[in-house]
């Protein structure tokens, strides 16, 4: 199902979900009866969380604009998601 928006002069903005491909230009708003009209709006991209939309953008970027390493990078200890995992013993 797919969220239509049309706009009613009495009611304002109404969301209609219909299947894909059966929306009409026009239908009676569902609240006062009126005749509203489809409104073509974007998809409904702010829903994606903002940290992802900022990984994309930095992989869209990289991939046109990669960045040029003069230098290889210093070892680092490893990392662990957990405060006991450092009292494991190590091989």
């Amino acid at each position: 199902m797919v969220t239509y928006q049309y706009r009613c002069a009495g009611c304002g903005d109404v969301d209609v979900r219909r299947p894909m491909g059966a929306a009409t230009s026009r239908l009676a708003c569902p609240r006062c009866g009126d005749d509203a009209r489809r409104v073509y709006t974007s998809p409904r991209t702010r829903l994606v969380p903002r940290g992802l939309v900022a990984a994309l953008d930095a992989a869209g970027t990289s991939a046109e604009n990669p960045r040029v390493v003069t230098r290889e990078p210093a070892p680092q200890a490893p990392r662990h998601a957990h405060p006991l995992h450092a009292r494991l013993p190590r091989p």
